[in-house]
């Protein structure tokens, strides 16, 4: 389904709108974990449906029973989205004290005209300019996932 920028709680299903208790397990198409409650030994805790997880885990959380486990395979899409080439931006050195010391690759946070800050990876550096990508790391990534539903409150 298409974002048209609407209300998105159009999710239906038995778990929407509740707390949900997860563990997961998250995997890259070549089978390289990124990330994993079992790991750390605690369950992820979430609403189900209220936007604060990708949209693919809540549509398949929506509807599972505790103690399903479940395998889903997420198109960018459905997880992080595809990389936005506006969020890749160039700012002179000068103009932010302290980035003469930033290497490529490092990840660091700015902070947007209200004072929040936002993560950066530092994509180039040149002698008077420095190229900063804020899109999230896992944007146009697939990714896959073990899901167990370990408890509905």
């Amino acid at each position: 389904m298409p974002d048209t920028g609407t209300n998105e709680n159009t999710l239906t299903g038995r778990n929407v709108g509740k707390t949900c208790r997860t563990h997961y397990r998250g995997t890259f198409n070549d089978g390289t974990q990124f990330d994993s409650s079992y790991d750390r030994g605690e369950p992820l805790e979430f609403v189900c449906g209220a936007g604060q997880m990708i949209k693919g885990f809540d549509a398949a959380v929506a509807d599972m029973e505790v103690g399903q486990i479940v395998d889903i395979h997420l198109m960018p899409e459905e997880a992080y989205g595809m990389p936005d080439p506006e969020a890749i931006f160039t700012l002179e050195i000068a103009q932010l004290p302290g980035s003469e010391n930033l290497e490529v690759g490092q990840q660091v946070y700015l902070s947007n005209q209200y004072g929040q800050p936002f993560p950066v990876k530092v994509l180039e550096k040149e002698e008077k300019t420095i190229t900063f990508d804020a899109n999230h790391e896992m944007a146009g990534k697939e990714l896959n996932f073990k899901i167990e539903l370990v408890e509905v409150k």
